[in-house]
């Protein structure tokens, strides 16, 4: 059998990757065990953001697949901030909930993760009703 190997070795060495397994141990990365990693979102959408005084309906924010939104209000306001949810560009707007329950309702300034969407036709939509005041609102990932 010829030997395709070329100097400076008569020989191939081995490589491999891993990582911790969590006991202590090496994990060699294979098809059954892909190295941990958490994907980047290439293409992130643009921010959907504004300030208002008045109620109003702002959107659609189309979030990428499988990374949180975060949600900004700030400013001196009374009133509610409603997240809602499409799948038919608009035409239906669903509030946001979890068991049952209303979820994505706020009548105070916040900054946090309020989503995660899996399906890619979904849009997001900030309903803003306010008493008194002036809100700034962003949707971004």
């Amino acid at each position: 059998m010829p030997n395709d190997v070329i100097s400076p070795a008569g020989y191939t060495p081995t490589f491999a990757v891993s990582f911790s397994d969590g006991a202590s141990g090496a994990q060699i990365v294979a098809n059954g065990s892909p190295l941990p990693v958490t994907p980047v979102v290439a293409n992130k959408p643009a921010p959907l953001g504004g300030t208002t005084s008045s109620s109003a309906t702002f959107g659609p924010f189309a979030p990428a697949a499988g990374q949180p939104v975060v949600l900004s209000l700030s400013g001196s306001w009374t009133g509610t901030v409603s997240l809602l949810r499409s799948v038919d560009g608009g035409t239906t707007r669903l509030p946001v909930t979890m068991g049952g329950r209303t979820w994505g309702q706020y009548s105070a300034n916040v900054c946090e993760p309020v989503w995660e969407e899996a399906e890619a036709a979904a849009g997001l939509y900030l309903d803003v009703a306010l008493q008194s005041g002036t809100v700034t609102y962003r949707l971004a990932q």
